[in-house]
């Protein structure tokens, strides 16, 4: 029936994780993807994908799979693009999640009605359509409209953004100069480095960098083992990775006034390494372009032919209004990141970051959400009144005492531990309202 069905919004790894789980609690909803395919920007074949040729997770794949659906012995530590693409297309065939999705869809509204439902409007093949849902569930990703920062001049180069980037044959021959040190940015500048006359990294705060292997496993894997108290981990850490691999300094790079964790670090030492050799050289802040003349913060100059700005991305959900949200400055003030208060049938799905948090922590967000609409339809008020009550008190704090950086991409962290915990809370309530 009309009112039982939900709207699932996106067909990347967030989509089929909450398509899944929808699936297991048995909650009647449509999916709707843009792209003809799954995967979302995972398919570099997508059109609307930010990927690029060279790109691999930089999160190891035991800790970023799904626990009822281990990625293949014969996949790589840290997977290349197109193995986690054909992981997806594997996920989806098991449990065969594409019968629920409708491709080829742009979701251009959704509106509020009185009863609590809401409107969904989409265009498909040039036709439009529309259709009432007892809630939508938001997956569209978090990795797709480009933040790009005014640079300060008029450069007469080529200026791109990293979301235009495929293969490095567009740096051949060429002065470039990559703005951002985030991993992107360190991956698209060890690509330039082979094809381009040279290479520079514009930097304007410091970061953590930690290699993808120690002691011959992947770095991520290390960690965890003995639980300790927040500061002497950030402590300890620290010191093993100058240990590892030196301070950012002694590469030119500035120094972070932060404390470890308090941002996402850079899972990459191969930039440590070519900024070494000097393959890369490190710039400051652009100050002011004339020409193909840039002008850094130091008041050093130099002259590039390509501009590129790996300077990350901004969330955006471009047929809700931000207000049915609570957006606050870059991100919507959600409880655990994904329940308006205000807006009880609408959940932002996968806006969620935490070093270590992987597709199985997303999965448990689903899981979360899943049960909540099982419980509502199977009419247990008194649970349902608890979860309202968690909603509008102050006990989940998913920081982990954290004091995480005030830039718009730190905007939806969280502390892995600390999260899993509030939602382990919440799911174990859940199952046991669904049990009795």
């Amino acid at each position: 029936m009309t009112e039982l069905t939900y709207a699932l919004i996106g067909a990347g790894p967030m989509g089929l994780a909450t398509a899944r789980q929808l699936q297991k609690y048995g909650i009647v909803f449509e999916g709707f993807e843009l792209h003809s395919d799954i995967g979302g920007l995972w398919d570099i074949t997508n059109p609307h994908s930010t990927m690029y040729e060279s790109a691999h997770l930089i999160s190891s794949k035991h800790m970023t799979e799904f626990t009822e659906f281990p990625m293949a012995a014969e996949v790589a530590t840290y997977p290349k693009h197109s193995d986690i693409c054909q992981y997806f297309q594997d996920y989806a065939h098991e449990f065969e999640l594409k019968r629920y999705f409708s491709f080829g869809c742009k979701v251009t509204a959704m509106t509020p009605l009185d009863n609590g439902q809401w409107q969904l409007s989409w265009t498909k093949d040039g036709q439009s359509h529309s259709k009432t849902f007892a809630g939508v569930l938001l997956a569209n990703g978090n990795l797709h409209k480009p933040n790009i920062p005014t640079i300060p001049g008029d450069f007469s180069g080529e200026l791109l953004h990293s979301n235009q980037y495929k293969h490095p044959q567009i740096f051949k021959n060429k002065r470039v100069l990559i703005v951002g040190c985030g991993n992107s940015a360190c991956d698209i500048a060890i690509d330039a480095v082979h094809h381009a006359q040279s290479v520079d990294i514009s930097v304007r705060r410091g970061y953590y960098f930690l290699p993808k292997f120690a002691l011959g496993k992947a770095i991520d894997s290390l960690g965890g083992k003995i639980k300790l108290p927040k500061t002497i981990k950030q402590f300890v850490e620290g010191l093993l990775i100058k240990i590892l691999v030196g301070k950012p300094s002694d590469y030119g790079l500035p120094e972070p006034d932060y404390k470890m964790y308090e941002s996402h670090p850079v899972i990459n030492s191969l930039v440590l390494h070519h900024l070494g050799h000097g393959d890369i050289k490190a710039q400051k802040d652009i100050q002011k372009c004339s020409g193909q003349k840039v002008t850094f913060a130091d008041k050093s100059e130099a002259e590039y032919d390509l501009i590129l700005m790996a300077t990350g991305y901004k969330l955006d959900f471009p047929f809700i209004d931000k207000a049915l949200l609570n957006w606050q400055q870059d991100a919507p003030d959600l409880f655990l990141n994904v329940f308006n208060p205000e807006q009880e049938n609408v959940f932002v799905m996968g806006m969620v970051e935490a070093a270590g948090l992987g597709w199985q922590g997303r999965a448990e967000q689903a899981q979360m959400v899943a049960m909540l609409l099982k419980l509502k339809q199977t009419n247990k008020p008194e649970t349902i009144q608890w979860f309202k009550q968690q909603m509008s008190s102050a006990q989940h704090d998913t920081s982990g005492g954290m004091n995480y950086l005030k830039v718009a991409r730190m905007a939806y962290y969280v502390h892995k531990d600390s999260y899993l915990k509030s939602m382990r809370t919440l799911t174990a309530r859940f199952q046991q309202a669904l049990d009795s």
